[in-house]
């Protein structure tokens, strides 16, 4: 990394990693070649934090908070981290879900400058030699993305950046990742949009994706190359084609350092939401059986996350699959259908085909229902009025992304069930008042997992990520809702909290994995301690 000692003038005010702006001090500017460049006044941080915002309160919408962000960022990295930080409730869902959906739909249009790396299918044969440009050597992270499956959106290519930019800006500002070990990359392999391939400011390949045998021979040389230049880095699998991300996890979960949020990290928050609506209704995961609008990745994901906490709590392998049931586009998965993946096929129920959502409700008596279809209002009154006939606190997870895929609002279940629903959605709906009483809607973001789980791995650096660390990471946030919370309907912790919340659930991952023997550092005598002083913190330096 560059220090000030050797960078000068407007060179040092153009480096984002070293610049402090007005906060240079008057020694400072006369060793650096400052005078003269800078405004006479000297500020503190926290100062020019309070400009931010006032910029940012004058903004119209968050499109434009997230695009003067991502100019801070670019000139200052610690100012804009301390910003994200000093309020991750209100930053969140400017830098990440829902804005993120406004970013990659317009991404080649808000073009500013580079951030991460590109590696396209041209560069084959050499992605190692492309890696070696990035300027910084020890990346722990690398979040990587097809852009073949963004925020319901589809397969917009390398629109589709956005994303792990934003999930890194994550690990760092809900989980104190330092930032200099992270690197977002968009793997642009084509896309099967047309109308961004007649883009002419779109600014990916204008090709489709090649053949899987091609894609294979491709993914297998990038994850060599980065196993080679970035020995200790995690792999983040970030917003795959449905059918590649499932693919690709179980291809490489046990040959590198890997991780699918959109597969494992949906699967966590919902597995801790779910536990936190059992400690509610003082019943078991043994106990429930669970119906999903929905089978893709983030479903199949789900489901093989319940089973493997359903075995833990003493249930065998088949037992556990039969308590989950799974409808698709095509319905419900059965034996006798011929269109079902390998991942699918599991499970298949023998029963009759059925694409009545309501029916099924009625055949099977599910206690949680769980919507990862996008099909917008899929969980009609009729549908939650079903629910609730069944189950004096039905658990209703609608989790499709943006609001206009999400299977139902919080008003809607919270109204249709009379009050009853145990709510979580994928978006922050707002509170409901209803009959005199408060409603608190869920939020089931995987902020609250990957954070935590990223800064646990960071510390730890284990070979690999196993299911049981996921769902230590799922249990650990389950247990940080306390008891007056839940009894307000809370299945999850404040958001204002988050960054706490990711410290206390990174240090129990931690010790899980010290605990399996899968640490390949010395565990030390505090590890909350230990955690608390890896951690990043924005401040100034000399």
């Amino acid at each position: 990394m560059p220090s000030a000692q050797n960078l000068r003038g407007t060179a040092l005010l153009n480096n984002a990693l070293l610049n402090k702006g007005t906060a240079f001090t008057e020694a400072e500017r006369r060793q650096y070649g400052l005078e003269g460049l800078l405004p006479t006044q000297v500020e503190t941080l926290d100062r020019q934090v309070e400009r931010i915002h006032r910029h940012l309160d004058a903004k119209p919408s968050n499109l434009e908070r997230y695009i003067y962000l991502s100019g801070l960022r670019d000139q200052n990295e610690t100012l804009f981290y301390r910003v994200l930080m000093s309020n991750p409730a209100q930053f969140v869902p400017i830098v990440y879900a829902p804005t993120l959906a406004a970013v990659c739909q317009q991404f080649s249009h808000i073009y500013r400058r580079p951030r991460g790396m590109y590696i396209s299918l041209d560069m084959r044969g050499r992605i190692r030699e492309v890696l070696r440009n990035w300027p910084m050597e020890n990346v722990r992270f690398l979040c990587v993305t097809t852009g073949g499956r963004i925020l319901g959106l589809g397969d917009i290519g390398v629109n589709g950046m956005g994303i792990p930019i934003g999930k890194l800006d994550l690990y760092t500002a809900c989980g104190a990742v330092p930032p200099e070990v992270l690197l977002p990359v968009q793997l642009d392999i084509g896309t099967t949009n047309s109308a961004l391939r007649a883009d002419p400011l779109y600014l990916g390949l204008r090709r489709e994706p090649p053949p899987l045998e091609e894609l294979d021979g491709f993914v297998e040389e990038f994850v060599e190359a980065v196993q080679d230049v970035f020995p200790n880095c995690c792999l983040h699998f970030e917003d795959w084609k449905g059918t590649d991300a499932l693919h690709y996890l179980e291809k490489y979960r046990d040959k590198a350092l890997c991780y699918n949020d959109d597969i494992q990290g949906t699967a966590a928050v919902t597995l801790a939401g779910l536990i936190t609506a059992l400690k509610i209704k003082n019943e078991t995961l043994a106990q429930q059986r669970f119906l999903f609008l929905g089978a893709g990745s983030s479903g199949l994901g789900t489901a093989d996350m319940l089973v493997s906490a359903l075995k833990q709590e003493g249930l065998g392998e088949q037992d556990a699959i039969d308590r989950i049931t799974l409808m698709d586009v095509n319905g419900l998965l059965e034996t006798s259908r011929t269109d079902l993946t390998p991942q699918q096929k599991r499970y298949a129920k023998s029963m009759p085909p059925s694409r009545d959502l309501l029916a099924m409700i009625k055949a099977i008596k599910p206690t949680v229902l769980v919507g990862v279809s996008t099909s917008g209002g899929a969980f009609t009154q009729e549908i939650v009025e079903a629910m609730s006939a069944l189950n004096e606190r039905p658990i209703i997870f609608p989790l499709s992304l943006p609001q206009k895929n999400a299977e139902c609002t919080a008003e809607q279940a919270y109204t249709w069930s009379n009050g009853q629903a145990l709510f979580a959605a994928g978006l922050q709906f707002p509170e409901v008042e209803r009959n005199g009483r408060t409603f608190y809607p869920g939020q089931a973001n995987n902020f609250y997992i990957f954070p935590a789980l990223g800064l646990a791995i960071y510390a730890t650096c284990p070979k690999h990520i196993t299911d049981d660390m996921v769902i230590e990471a799922a249990r650990a946030l389950a247990d940080q809702v306390d008891p007056a919370s839940r009894e307000r309907g809370r299945l999850f912790p404040p958001q204002s909290d988050i960054l706490d919340v990711s410290v206390t659930s990174a240090a129990r991952i931690a010790e899980f994995i010290f605990e399996q023997g899968a640490a390949t550092v010395e565990r030390p005598t505090d590890i909350r301690a230990w955690i608390e002083s890896l951690t990043y913190s924005p401040h100034y330096t000399g």
